[in-house]
């Protein structure tokens, strides 16, 4: 059960930037393998894209059906790319460590926010609970 309608979009945040962290990390780790290109976890392009894309809807072939039923797989998923236009170094590599250090910043600030979110709305939820056991 969600605490909200938008729970499941805060956990579904909170995943991308866990899987962000990986990616950057893995960009990090990578900073003296020869050949490496640095590689980014997109989302928001893709999102354009479904919101842009068309969206199933069910047909109601009963009264009794629900009428606002949507297929959400046509909403895609975060994508990994590899990210075109850096300055490489002699060895091939394009991974800048102040670019991906940045990064990694910014993605924690985000990924505590969500995080904070979520508490926020699981505490709303547990006193509208609270508050209606006692009546």
């Amino acid at each position: 059960m969600d605490a909200s309608s938008i729970t499941s979009t805060l956990f579904d945040n909170l995943n991308f930037r866990a899987e962000r962290q990986k990616v950057i990390s893995s960009n990090i780790s990578n900073i003296n393998t020869p050949n490496y290109k640095t590689k980014e976890l997109t989302f928001e392009s893709e999102l354009k894209n479904a919101q842009n894309a068309p969206i199933l809807k069910l047909s109601q072939t009963q009264g009794n059906h629900f009428t606002n039923v949507q297929n959400r797989n046509n909403i895609a998923g975060p994508s990994l790319v590899e990210v075109k236009g850096l300055q490489e170094q002699n060895d091939g590599n394009n991974v800048n460590l102040d670019t991906q250090m940045s990064e990694m910043s910014k993605n924690k600030v985000l990924f505590d926010a969500v995080q904070a979110a979520i508490k926020k709305d699981s505490t709303l939820f547990r006193s509208v609970i609270e508050s209606s056991a006692k009546n």
